[in-house]
């Protein structure tokens, strides 16, 4: 399901259910050693998911452990990004020369709760958007899937920045009719070479009670750059 929003020199792999028994690396299995079952189970299948893909692409299963702020540390030479929600998980990797970022993101297509959470992860702006795709085309949980959108966009920010990337630093606009979304940086963005990243673009799919999105960044697109960066010319 997830390939249909990746380029092709990224590779992945997904599950619908948990892989059965333990199949962690000793100091994987300390991350979740206090952690609950749900937890425990999430993080395994995750990370076999992960070790799939990445024999996909040839390297050979080594342990993927968080850094500080959660997101995992992948072997030299691989980015990738990692998902789960109820019932998926997935991964996707690629290597470093071939792609500049990944980030993927599943969640369940039901509304985010009204009221504090949906304030604080929409703006204003988008939830007259919002409002908008659901008069447009009933039967998405747009809220949700903007929510989704932010959280792949972090996912290929952080490891460009190493730092956190707040939801009201960013504007989603969604195309409800091709699958794909905008994503409008109000912070200044991550440079690559030359150029500083302005607009993230990304594609997204409802799916089996699922929204999912991801962004990509590959080493010939153009797209997601404003041009040269005016501190670099």
């Amino acid at each position: 399901m997830i390939e249909t929003l990746l380029p092709s020199p990224i590779l992945f792999a997904e599950r619908f259910g948990n892989v059965p028994g333990d199949v962690l690396f000793p100091s994987e299995r300390q991350v979740v050693a206090a952690a609950g079952v749900a937890r425990r189970q999430e993080f395994t299948t995750v990370r076999a998911c992960a070790r799939t893909a990445l024999a996909r692409l040839g390297v050979p299963p080594a342990p993927i452990l968080p850094d500080a702020a959660g997101a995992p540390r992948w072997p030299a030479g691989v980015v990738g990004s990692m998902t789960h929600c109820v019932g998926y998980r997935a991964a996707a990797v690629a290597r470093a020369r071939d792609v500049v970022a990944v980030g993927i993101d599943a969640e369940p297509d039901a509304p985010i709760p009204t009221g504090g959470v949906r304030a604080r992860v929409t703006a204003a702006e988008e939830r007259a958007h919002i409002a908008e795709l659901g008069a447009r085309r009933p039967g998405v949980s747009w809220d949700r899937l903007v929510f989704s959108a932010k959280e792949s966009v972090y996912k290929a920010w952080y490891p460009l920045t190493g730092r956190r990337l707040d939801f009201d630093q960013v504007l989603v606009t969604v195309s409800p009719d091709d699958g794909v979304f905008s994503a409008r940086l109000l912070v200044p963005g991550p440079k690559v070479g030359a150029r500083r990243i302005r607009v993230f673009t990304g594609e997204w799919k409802q799916f089996r009670g699922l929204l999912l999105t991801a962004v990509s960044l590959t080493a010939t697109t153009h797209s997601t750059f404003s041009g040269p960066d005016p501190e670099c010319t």
